[in-house]
């Protein structure tokens, strides 16, 4: 579905951002590298996306009182992007999915990601972005890419 701007002719809606914060969170994507990082490699194709690199999950050591360390987890989607950071110590996740899919079916993902997670106390969060985004092209001057 897209959406245009009442106020900007000539434009549309850019995407979707959903947030979640869990605060029950359990499970083994809570403190497993190899399984967040298999959940990040699957998440993309289950949701209609596409990865364009790799997933990242690094160990994250404490930082202060507020962070006493955990999981951070990333995947690049042709879309935007998927990201967890996971502190088991105090049963609290943060998952961010941002994409250009505004007919992403939102219930099912927020399902989804709530269930990998084991959350059953959760604040969500979803906006839309890029409400005023130009329908077509500014101009035809448009860089090429670089491969490198």
């Amino acid at each position: 579905m897209t959406h245009h701007h009442p106020t900007a002719p000539g434009t549309e809606q850019f995407g979707v951002h959903i947030m979640i914060d869990g605060y029950t969170a359990s499970g083994p994507f809570m403190v497993d590298q190899d399984a967040l990082k298999d959940l990040l490699g699957r998440l993309p194709g289950e949701m209609g996306m596409h990865a364009i690199c790799d997933p990242v999950v690094v160990s994250v050591g404490p930082n202060c009182h507020k962070d006493p360390g955990g999981l951070s987890g990333f995947v690049m989607i042709a879309e935007s992007h998927i990201s967890f950071h996971t502190f088991p110590g105090r049963g609290f996740v943060t998952i961010d999915l941002y994409t250009c899919q505004t007919d992403v079916d939102r219930a099912k993902v927020i399902n989804r990601l709530k269930s990998a997670f084991h959350l059953f106390d959760a604040d969500v969060y979803v906006q839309d972005r890029g409400m005023r985004y130009p329908a077509e092209n500014l101009t035809d001057d448009l860089p090429m890419a670089v491969n490198g």
